[in-house]
């Protein structure tokens, strides 16, 4: 049973993302301060270069563009730590099977991590969307093996609206 989207999960081609970012931004800070932590400068510049689309981006090519854009050279370890406090805080994502990270476009509860991400293999362009019934089906296989989940992670490959019509 398909349930529906108050908004679709990928972007139209072309849309302009600066309100993307900016409103990722403010979710940070929101989440930051809720949790008595610091939006440190490192952290919101990581943040900017993650958010800056829809794609999933590495820790080393944040480095890079990090590196392009600043006077002192920076080590991985520190872009690996904000990337860690941004997860905690749920304002970025990991896409596992990439190792890649992802800016949370959308509004809800972190605390479980059950959203479904689909990744576009052509574009690169990574999306979440809900499906409590499937994480039900999943719970409850797991009940019946004996087994509590603590946690769970669905990725989804294949094509976006847009490179499926171009297909």
């Amino acid at each position: 049973m398909r349930r529906p989207q108050s908004a679709p999960p990928f972007p139209a081609p072309g849309h302009d993302h600066g309100p993307c970012v900016k409103e990722t931004l403010a979710r940070a800070a929101e989440a930051f301060e809720a949790n008595g932590l610091r939006l440190t400068p490192l952290r919101r510049r990581v943040l900017e270069e993650v958010a800056a689309s829809h794609h999933a981006i590495g820790a080393y090519e944040i480095l890079e563009r990090l590196a392009r854009k600043e006077t002192t050279r920076m080590a991985p370890i520190s872009v690996y730590r904000a990337l860690e406090a941004l997860l905690d805080a749920g304002v970025v994502h990991r896409l596992e099977s990439r190792n890649a990270y992802f800016a949370c476009h959308a509004r809800h509860d972190h605390s479980g991590a059950r959203r479904i991400v689909l990744a576009c293999e052509r574009c690169a362009t990574v999306a979440e969307v809900a499906a409590p019934v499937a994480f039900d089906a999943i719970d409850g296989a797991a009940s019946d093996a004996g087994f509590r989940s603590t946690r769970a992670l669905v990725e989804v490959a294949g094509l976006c609206t847009a490179c499926a019509a171009a297909a």
